[in-house]
Parts: structure tokens; sequence; C-alpha cells
């Protein structure tokens, strides 16, 4: 039964002392029976059946079908290790239900009372289980496995009810403990311990930015970029909570030299999670950690241009007052157009950032590595779609239209992500030996980069040394291949030439046809020699003619009806006397 694991297996009879692996079997436990996909409600049902079984199998049910009796577990009680995991099991089912209220929360703020209620019954048993192990029934990482548990489930509680100096206070004995066990063990079960330990350490963080550390939001963030998983998720759940308070201060933006109001706090928080982009990205130590971070940005960006839409939605005088002064859009208009242009921006510096790790193992590039999968021109040129489309919409913004700044900006990196995606597009013709389109798209390839640097050197507002440098690498490579793909187009057009002066034509006709010629052919000497063709071919040979009297129609021939009226009357007589005779018979 998948139900029964490591806990009835245990079963030991009495001895001295018993070991207890809290942690190492609820790991196990949780992720067999749904916290693998988050599923609280399914764990707290195992929880509520394995409890049942193992009264049942200690012979330690609480009364009979119809009355309750508690029964308390005491030292004296303690005769099998299966008596110490009921208050571990009682206490797991408690915050599974905690925690499924905590989903359900989002949408029903008064769960949080339910939440905050079964999480104080865990602690109750978890304390209980603490007091168990302190017997000499149990040996001394039982002891330690169990403060541990209790610490972390009473940080817990402290921590929904945002007392954070007593919370941080349980976390830090909690963390404590789980490294000193860790130290103990051997490598396979450290993992699990060193794993509790970086789950704890935002939760300490967290609650010492809310004592009044305000470095611990750096911290929270280096966290969230180097981790993965489910705790990335808790991460962002924390982060988002410290945003809300620092968006309190946060009243208003500045952009294009223009001063808005931000009513909205989510509006708020996410301007301030842009902020705080950059660093992220520069702090992230790969790729995937740096595209996270740009997809959590963007998935904010999504809820924060829905608020705005609908503001725009209730505010019905906003299209009046924007007809009346067409400079200028109304400030609901002009946060939704910058959250826009922070949306198409980062969506561009992601796929740039694409783009470049797919650069990496392009064929014919200096990191080019076989174990990993390649990269086709065609990849690169869909990407660079994607980059046009988005820089497409960008001038066409709603308060853009006559910035000269943006409107010059945007061209510029127009022409250069045509130069990158011209110059793969010629890089796929290549690959399959189509030298001349190969070496037309290199001289447009050409056109667009002088283009584009022309326009870069313009820009003052923003620097532009790396778009430059891009763009002169970029000349550098396109100067070479084009006289590459130049002599290659040369060498396939007089490779034929010369391949047909030497060809010779292979006469395959029988011998009896070609005996004016002389021509040593193997099908002659074989053993089925083609000396004639067998059997013949058939030749047309002249048909007899065919007749047709065609003049029968235009004869008129005598009446012959006299005729045949009086031998039809001489037969009359005649006949009779014949036939009286037998001279009918012939």
């Amino acid at each position: 039964m998948e139900e029964d694991l490591t806990l009835e297996d245990s079963t030991v009879p009495s001895k001295s002392t018993y070991t207890i692996e809290i942690l190492q079997i609820l790991k196990e436990t949780q992720q067999q029976h749904g916290l693998r996909h988050g599923d609280y409600q399914r764990y707290r049902g195992y929880c509520s059946r394995r409890l049942r079984r193992m009264r049942k199998s200690l012979k330690f049910l609480q009364g009979k079908r119809n009355k309750f009796i508690k029964r308390e577990i005491t030292e004296e009680i303690v005769t099998d290790v299966r008596f110490l995991y009921l208050p571990l099991i009682h206490s797991e089912r408690a915050w599974g239900h905690a925690m499924q209220l905590k989903q359900e929360a989002n949408t029903e703020p008064r769960k949080r009372f339910h939440l905050t209620a079964r999480l104080c019954k865990a602690v109750k048993y978890a304390e209980e289980l603490e007091l168990l192990s302190r017997s000499a029934k149990c040996d001394a990482r039982s002891k330690l496995e169990a403060q541990a548990y209790h610490a972390w489930m009473r940080g817990t509680l402290l921590f929904e009810r945002e007392k954070w100096q007593e919370s941080i206070e349980a976390f830090t004995t909690a963390k404590t403990i789980y490294e000193k066990l860790a130290e103990a063990l051997n490598e396979e079960q450290r993992a699990i311990y060193l794993q509790r330990v970086e789950e704890i350490a935002p939760n300490i963080r967290y609650c010492a930015y809310n004592i009044g550390d305000e470095t611990a939001i750096n911290d929270l963030m280096q966290m969230r970029v180097k981790s993965g998983g489910e705790m990335s998720s808790n991460l962002d759940i924390l982060l988002a909570q410290t945003r809300e308070k620092q968006a309190a201060t946060l009243s208003e933006v500045t952009w294009r030299g223009r001063t808005v109001p931000v009513k909205s706090e989510q509006i708020r928080g996410f301007f301030l999670s842009v902020q705080e982009t950059d660093k992220e990205v520069t702090a992230a130590p790969d790729v995937e950690s740096k595209i996270s971070v740009y997809e959590s940005l963007l998935m904010g960006c999504k809820d924060a241009l829905q608020i705005l839409r609908d503001e725009l939605k209730a505010d019905g005088n906003a299209k009046q007052r924007t007809q009346r002064a067409e400079s200028q859009v109304s400030g609901v208009q002009y946060l939704y157009t910058y959250v826009t242009y922070i949306r198409l921006t980062k969506t561009i510096e992601r796929n740039m950032l694409l783009a470049e790790s797919l650069k990496e193992n392009l064929v014919g590039s200096q990191t080019f590595t076989e174990n990993r999968k390649v990269t086709k021109p065609q990849d690169l040129i869909r990407i660079y779609d994607i980059i046009l489309q988005s820089l497409g919409e960008l001038p066409l913004l709603p308060g853009l239209e006559n910035d000269e700044d943006i409107q010059l900006e945007v061209e510029a990196k127009t022409l250069k992500s045509k130069a990158f995606r011209c110059f793969y597009l010629a890089r796929s013709y290549a690959s399959i030996k189509k030298w001349r389109e190969t070496s037309a798209l290199y001289e447009q390839v050409l056109t667009y980069i002088s283009g584009a640097l022309e326009l870069f050197k313009k820009i003052r507002t923003k620097p532009t040394k790396t778009d430059l440098k891009e763009l002169q690498e970029l000349l550098n490579t396109v100067n070479g291949l084009k006289y590459s793909a130049h002599a290659s187009s040369i060498l396939d057009t007089e490779a034929p030439i010369a391949g047909i002066t030497n060809l010779e034509i292979s006469d395959n006709r029988p011998l009896i046809e070609r005996l004016e010629k002389y021509q040593e052919v193997e099908s002659v000497s074989s053993k089925k020699p083609n000396l004639v063709t067998f059997p013949p071919d058939f030749k047309p040979t002249p048909q007899k003619p065919v007749f047709f009297d065609i003049a029968l129609n235009h004869v008129d021939f005598p009446s012959l009806e006299e005729m045949q009226e009086q031998k039809k009357a001489g037969a009359s007589i005649g006949g009779f006397l014949r036939g009286w005779w037998g001279g009918g018979k012939k």
C-alpha cells in the first residue's frame, strides 16, 4: 500500500534508546503524498489515515466508536518508537491544514484566523514531542531533531502573527541546530538539513528587515536569484510583502521630465521592483537566473497594466480632457504609457539576452561545444523578428509621438536589429550554398550598419558605446564573409563548366545500329551482349483498301411489281399439282 511508509517499517521492540530521524522521514513523506505539487489537502488526509492506523496497531485508541476518551502519551507509556511518532504526525496534520488555508486566504481573508489556530495546534504537538524526547529513552540526535522541529514550527506561527523579534529568535535556534546536525552526518543525509537551513534563511532576513535592518532586502534579492523551485516562489512572496511596505513612501514617479502621482499600492510596488531589477540581473550567476528575473518582472508588469486599464475605463472624462489638451495626456494615461514602455523595453532586453546565449553555441563561434544543442541561424532570425516587433510598438505609444529622443533611439535600434537579422539570414543562405543571395544580403547588412552608426552618434541622452562596439564587430565580420561568399560563388560556377568539358556521352544503342562508330562497351563482351534489338520493333505496313458503295443510294431501280404478280398467279395451279404428285420434294 502506498501509504505504508517508513513509520510502520520502523517498528522495533522496546529497547533502551530510540532514534527519530524527524526531518528525513517528514521530507520523504511530504514528497510522496502531495507536497511535490503543493497539494496540502492530500497530505493532511494522509496524516489523518496514518494516525488511525498507528493507534490501531498500538492498541492506543481514544475511546470507542460512540464515545471519545482522551489518552495522554507519557514517558511510561512509550514502549515503542511509534508512540513518539503520534505527536509528530498530529503536528504535521495541523501544519498541513494551516498551509492549505494560507493558499485559500488570498481570496478569503477571514481564513487567516483559522490558519493561526491550526498553527497553534501544530506548535502544541511539537512541544509535546520535544518533552517526550527529553527522556532517557531517546538518544541525543532525537532530542536535537525534536528541539529544531519545535523551534521551526514556533517560528512559523510567530511569523504569521508578525511578531518579528520572537520569530527571528525561534528561526535562529532551528537554523543553528540543523547546521550542527548537518556537520555530524554523512553527505547523503547532510543535503536535507542544509536545504532546511536555506529555507529558514529568507524568513530570518525578512524578520530582520521588519525590525529595522534596511540591508535585508538586498540579501533577499540575492537569495531569490540563486534559488529555484518552491524556495524561489516563497522568496517572491517575501519580496512582494517587503515592497508593499516600501511602496507606502513612493507617492509619485518622474519620467521624461514629467512627474505623475501614483495612487495604487500595487503600481508603487511594481515601480520598486523595476528599480531593483538591474541589481538582480547584475548579481545573477547565469543566463537562466537572469531570464527568471525578467520573467517575474514582466508578470508584475502585466498585472500593473490591467490595474491602469481598469482605472482608465472608470475615468470617463479622461478622453474628453485629452481631446481638450492634445499636447499632454492625462496622468493615468501617462502612467499606462510608462508601464507599457517598461514592458516593451524589458522584453527587448530579455530577448537580447536569449540571443546572446544562443550565439554561444552557433556553428563557427569560439564557444561552440558539441555537448549542447546546436544553434541554427533560423533561431536567431525569429528572436530578432520579435525584437523588431517590440521596437515598432514603442513610437506609437500615447504621449511619445512628438518625443524626438525616443524616436531617434528607436530608429537606431531598429536599424541595428535589422542588421543582425539580415546577417543571420545571410548565414542561413550560406549554409545551403546560395552564394548570390548571401552576397546581396551581406551588402544590405553593411547598409543597415552605416545607417545605425550615424544615428547612434546623434544620441546624447543615453550611452551608446556598447551598441557602437557591437556594430563595429559586426562590420568587420561581414567584410570578411562578403568576399568569402563571392569567392565561393565563383568556384561553384567554374566547377560545372569543367565537368561538362570532360563529360563523355555513352551510346547505349545496339551494336548493329552503331557499326560506323567504334566504342569499347562492356555490354558487348558480357554474357548477354547488346548486339541487336530483340524482339524487333514493330514497323508500319500498308493496309488493304476498303471500298464503300456510296452510289447505291442514288440509283433508281425499275419496277418489278407486274412480274411478281404473274409469278404468284401461275404458281398457284402448278404448286397444287406438284404437291399432289410428290413434285414438291426436292
